[in-house]
């Protein structure tokens, strides 16, 4: 369990400030990115043809702080389906106020850096919700030296692309949930011959990662059961994809409307990779640079597979859990194209 309002206060109180900019500045910024998210989405159902029914909505445009409570919120839901009569016994409150603390101390390291998420769990009603952080586009933008509107709107394009994915794949939402909850449902209720039979895997697991034959994989997932592994695998698969294909389109998109599309991609790909040593530590301690590399996989089997069938081709991704790619086929896009398309 995890006490997610003092997980939320603990980031709050620990985030660092964002740039120290004009309050001009400042307000220009929100007033775009809140006007811009509207403008993105309509070129990203122009070019992949998702939800062109749907209305058009603002984003929440926040600060690090906010970013962290709605970030709080969202999991809050997400989790609270999973272990909804999670009992603690009398240790319950103090086990759940450390993980809240130490929850907190991510995302106060991860609010310096999210540029923006669509939170299918949060927002009003919990129907969902587009937060932009203000702050760190605004960082990014001049750290990274390139023209502030059409960076805005280049990171619109990517965070539209996840609005429109689950919002108008409509099982997309429930079935990400569904597969959350049999995760954390598996570890959480491994009894003592499972834990028993974790401890016994373990010296044979560090093994494995010190010859290097763990294929890529952390300690984490080679823990991880036959059938705790099989949702892992189809939960990274879904997450390639989701990031990729939002990548892909964010640049595909590009050129007709973010004239330097180019210098922003290329300088955006080297911050990614940059960072001091102990800024790299922790990025991999938290799956960070996993996640970087989920952006390249899901961009590159998103592109194969439109090149082959083209965009409506691609677009039998969303038909059905079913034919939503496996890890293997993630790597291996060809693959997916013969199972879908013959």
């Amino acid at each position: 369990m995890v006490d997610w309002s003092l997980a939320a206060s603990t980031g709050a109180l620990l985030v660092r400030g964002g740039p120290v900019v004009d309050r001009e500045v400042a307000d220009e910024a929100v007033a775009e990115l809140r006007e811009l998210t509207s403008e993105a989405e309509g070129h990203v159902r122009e070019l992949t043809g998702l939800g062109l029914d749907l209305p058009l909505l603002p984003a929440e445009v926040v600060d690090r702080p906010g970013w962290v409570r709605s970030a709080a919120a969202g999991l809050d839901a997400l989790t609270g389906r999973a272990l909804p009569e999670a009992q603690g016994g009398p240790l319950g409150p103090v086990l759940a106020g450390g993980a809240g603390v130490q929850t907190g101390l991510v995302l106060a390291f991860l609010a310096s850096r999210v540029l923006g998420q669509y939170d299918p769990f949060g927002g009003p009603e919990r129907q969902g919700q587009l937060v932009l952080v203000a702050p760190n586009v605004v960082a990014a933008q001049r750290a990274m030296d390139v023209p502030g509107h059409d960076f805005r709107l280049w990171v619109c394009l990517h965070e539209c692309t996840h609005r429109l994915q689950f919002t108008a794949v409509t099982w997309l939402r429930d079935y990400f949930a569904d597969e959350v909850e049999r995760l954390i449902g598996g570890l959480a209720g491994r009894d003592a011959d499972g834990l028993s039979d974790l401890v016994g895997r373990l010296p044979d697991t560090i093994k494995q990662i010190g010859k290097g034959k763990a294929g890529g994989a952390g300690l984490a997932e080679l823990l991880q059961s036959p059938s705790e592994r099989a949702v892992f695998d189809r939960l990274l698969a879904l997450s390639t994809l989701l990031e990729g294909h939002a990548d892909f389109v964010m640049d595909a998109v590009g050129p007709r409307v973010v004239p330097s599309v180019e210098l922003i991609r290329s300088r955006f790909t080297a911050r990614r990779k940059g960072g001091g040593l102990i800024d790299r530590v922790l990025r991999s301690l938290l799956g960070v640079d996993a996640k970087m590399r989920q952006y390249e996989q899901g961009a590159k089997f998103t592109k194969h597979v439109v090149d082959a069938v083209g965009m409506d081709g691609f677009n039998a991704v969303w038909t059905s859990p079913n034919t939503l790619p496996t890890r293997a086929e993630i790597t291996d896009p060809a693959a997916w194209v013969r199972r879908l398309h013959g």
